[in-house]
C-alpha cells in the first residue's frame, strides 16, 4: 500500500478546524432565544451583535489571505483558533449588550474569518495540483456542515440544561483543535521535502515561496483597487452578495425563528439545519469534482436559479405545516448550500491566476458577508415589523434569480484546457 501524501493530512486537519469554526459562528441561531429570556435583550439588539460577527469574518478574508503571506500559514490558524477559544469563554461572564458585541461580533467574527473565507483556496493552492477542484470542494463543504451540523445537539443542551453547556461544548471543541493544529499543521509541503500532491519536482512554483515581507494591509488594498477595474470581479463579488444574504445571514441566523413561528420545536428546525449540512457535504463535494470539468458559469446560474426556486417554497411548506414538505425543502437547499464556491474560485483563478486568487476571492467573501450581515440584521427588522419573516425568504429569493444573471455575464471557462497564470 502505498504511503499516503501528506496534503490529505493537511486536508483533514483544515477540514476539521473549519467544521469546528463552522460550529462556532453558526451556533448564534440557537443563541438567540435564550440570550433574550435570560439577558432580556431585544431580538434586533441580538440580531446586530451575530450581523457585526458575519460582517466582520467575510470583511477579514482578504485581510487574513495578506496576514497567510506575512505570518504564514500556520501562525495564522493558531492565531484565529485561539481567538475564537478566548471568546467562547468570555461568554460564560457576559453580561452587558456592548460585551455581546465585542464578544460574538468581533471576536467570533474575526477569529472564524481565516477558516470560512480563504483557507479553502490556500490549501487547494498550496498542496494540491492533482484533485484540487475536489479538495477545494470537500473543504468548502466543511464551511456549511460545520455550521449546521451540531446544532441539534446544542438546542438539545440548551433545552435540557443551559445555554452554558452548548457553549462548553464547542469551547471544548475549539480547544483540542488548537491543539491539533500547533502539532500537526505544515505551511507549504516543501517543508516535508515533497511537492504538491499531483506536482512533479520544480513545477509548482507557488510553493518556492514562504512568506512575504510586505505590508498586509497594503497588499489588501492593492488588491481591491486592481479586482474594482475588472467586470469580472464586480460580477463575482456581485452573485457572491447574493449568496450570503440567501444561506449563512438568512437561514443561519433565522430559519430556527421562522420555524418556531409557526410552531415548530427548537430541536426539530435545528435538525432540518443539520440534515441541509449533510446534504450539503455531497453537494458541495460534487459541485468541486464538477468544477475540474465544468463550465463554471453555468454551475453557478444553476445554482442560484434552484436555491431561489427553493427559498420561495419554504413559505409554502411551513404554511401547510407539513414536515414532509420541509423535509424535501431540506434536502434539496442542503444540495447548494454552499455549491457556488468551487466555482466561484475557480473563476477567480482563471481571471486572476494562482497567486491573486486568494486575495481577490478574500475580497468576494467580504461582500458574501455584507450580504449576510443585511440579511441578518433585515431579517429581524422585517420579523419585527410583519411579525413574520416570509418576506424575507421571498425577496431572498428573488435575489438569487438576479444573481444567475450576473454569472451568465461572465467570458466563457472550459476548465479542462484552463492555463492559470502563476
Amino acid at each position: 500500500m502505498k504511503k499516503i501524501h501528506y496534503s490529505w493530512v493537511i486536508l483533514v486537519i483544515t477540514f476539521f478546524s473549519i467544521i469546528v469554526a463552522g460550529i462556532i459562528r453558526s451556533s448564534s441561531g440557537v443563541f438567540i432565544e435564550p440570550f433574550e429570556a435570560e439577558f432580556g435583550w431585544s431580538r434586533p439588539v441580538i440580531s446586530f451583535a451575530f450581523a457585526v460577527g458575519l460582517f466582520l469574518y467575510g470583511f477579514s478574508g482578504p485581510f487574513m489571505a495578506a496576514f497567510v503571506e506575512r505570518f504564514g500559514l500556520k501562525r495564522t490558524m493558531i492565531a484565529s483558533m485561539a481567538l475564537l477559544t478566548l471568546g467562547l469563554g468570555l461568554t460564560f461572564v457576559m453580561t452587558e449588550e456592548w460585551q455581546l458585541i465585542l464578544i460574538w461580533g468581533v471576536m467570533i467574527g474575526i477569529g472564524s474569518g481565516l477558516f470560512l473565507t480563504v483557507l479553502s483556496t490556500q490549501i487547494g493552492n498550496r498542496w494540491f495540483v492533482k484533485h484540487r477542484g475536489l479538495a477545494v470542494g470537500i473543504l468548502t463543504a466543511a464551511t456549511a456542515t460545520g455550521q449546521l451540523v451540531l446544532l441539534p445537539i446544542l438546542a438539545r443542551l440548551i433545552e435540557q440544561y443551559s445555554w452554558h453547556h452548548a457553549i462548553a461544548l464547542i469551547f471544548g471543541l475549539s480547544t483540542i483543535m488548537l491543539l491539533i493544529i500547533v502539532l500537526f499543521m505544515k505551511d507549504w509541503p516543501k517543508q516535508l521535502g515533497i511537492t504538491a500532491l499531483g506536482a512533479v519536482k520544480d513545477e509548482f512554483k507557488i510553493s518556492t515561496n514562504t512568506t512575504s515581507n510586505e505590508n498586509p494591509f497594503k497588499i489588501v488594498w492593492i488588491s481591491l483597487m486592481e479586482g474594482s477595474k475588472s467586470k469580472a470581479f464586480w460580477l463575482l463579488a456581485g452573485s457572491f452578495f447574493i449568496c450570503g444574504l440567501s444561506t449563512t445571514g438568512l437561514i443561519g441566523t433565522h430559519f430556527v425563528g421562522y420555524c418556531m413561528s409557526y410552531g415548530i420545536p427548537m430541536v426539530l428546525a435545528a435538525s432540518m439545519l443539520s440534515f441541509m449540512g449533510i446534504f450539503d457535504l455531497v453537494g458541495t463535494t460534487l459541485s468541486g469534482w464538477l468544477s475540474d470539468k465544468i463550465d463554471n458559469r453555468w454551475l453557478l446560474f444553476s445554482y442560484y436559479g434552484l436555491r431561489g426556486l427553493s427559498l420561495l417554497f419554504l413559505p409554502f411548506a411551513l404554511n401547510n405545516g407539513s414536515i414532509t414538505l420541509l423535509v424535501i425543502f431540506s434536502v434539496f437547499y442542503g444540495l447548494d448550500w454552499i455549491a457556488t464556491v468551487p466555482p466561484t474560485i475557480g473563476l477567480a483563478r482563471r481571471e486572476f491566476g494562482m497567486k491573486k486568487s486568494a486575495m481577490m476571492y478574500g475580497w468576494m467573501v467580504a461582500f458574501h458577508q455584507v450580504g449576510a450581515a443585511v440579511a441578518a440584521y433585515g431579517g429581524g427588522l422585517i420579523y419585527n415589523i410583519f411579525d413574520s419573516y416570509t418576506w424575507a425568504f421571498i425577496l431572498s429569493g428573488v435575489f438569487c434569480a438576479l444573481g444567475s444573471l450576473f454569472v451568465i455575464l461572465l467570458k466563457k471557462h472550459d476548465p479542462k484546457n484552463e492555463i492559470i497564470m502563476d
